[in-house]
């Protein structure tokens, strides 16, 4: 049986954890803590700390596993980590939110850096009203023209599907080559 190692990056809050929780066969081992003091209005409950892990099975010659990074940069020792050994990635944008755009360009600059292998972008929540589509998103993070930039909702398993679809497809071309 082969398995395929996918990290799964990108910002604070991008859709990472619900990414790999809508589409794994294992309950994720997540790493959250809380992110908020008592009284405290925040963004979100918890933040991965360490790594989410979730597997998919493809068939029968075929595993993946998903680690999903931390997004805050306070734990971005964890990054060199997980990108050990895999065979490419994901970079998670939240396209409602373009004061995050920066960083994923910078997280996605250096995951390129620890390892050079296939990657995708996900823009998330593309079921949002807000959100920027796919073609102002390739300009404003300046992704190339040949790197896959897909639509995506984290909380919806076909879509998922597709972005891991689009990653395995790159990857086996590049093994192919």
């Amino acid at each position: 049986m082969q398995t395929v190692k996918m990290v799964i990056t990108g910002p604070f809050s991008s859709g990472k954890t619900e990414f790999i929780s809508s589409i794994s066969e294992i309950d994720v081992v997540k790493t959250e803590r809380s992110v908020t003091t008592p009284g405290e209005k925040a963004v979100k409950d918890a933040t991965t700390v360490a790594m989410d892990f979730g597997r998919i099975t493809v068939d029968d010659d075929l595993v993946l596993y998903l680690f999903g990074t931390p997004g805050q940069r306070r734990f971005d020792f964890m990054w060199e980590i997980l990108a050990e050994g895999m065979l490419g990635f994901v970079v998670m944008v939240d396209s409602t939110k373009p004061e995050t755009f920066r960083e994923a360009k910078s997280i996605l600059e250096t995951f390129r850096a620890y390892a050079p292998t296939p990657y995708v972008v996900a823009a998330n929540k593309q079921d949002m009203e807000d959100a920027w589509n796919t073609d102002d998103l390739r300009i404003a993070l300046r992704i190339e023209e040949g790197i896959k930039l897909l639509p995506c909702v984290a909380n919806d398993k076909e879509s998922v599907k597709t972005v891991l679809l689009e990653l395995l497809y790159s990857i086996l071309e590049e093994m192919e080559s």
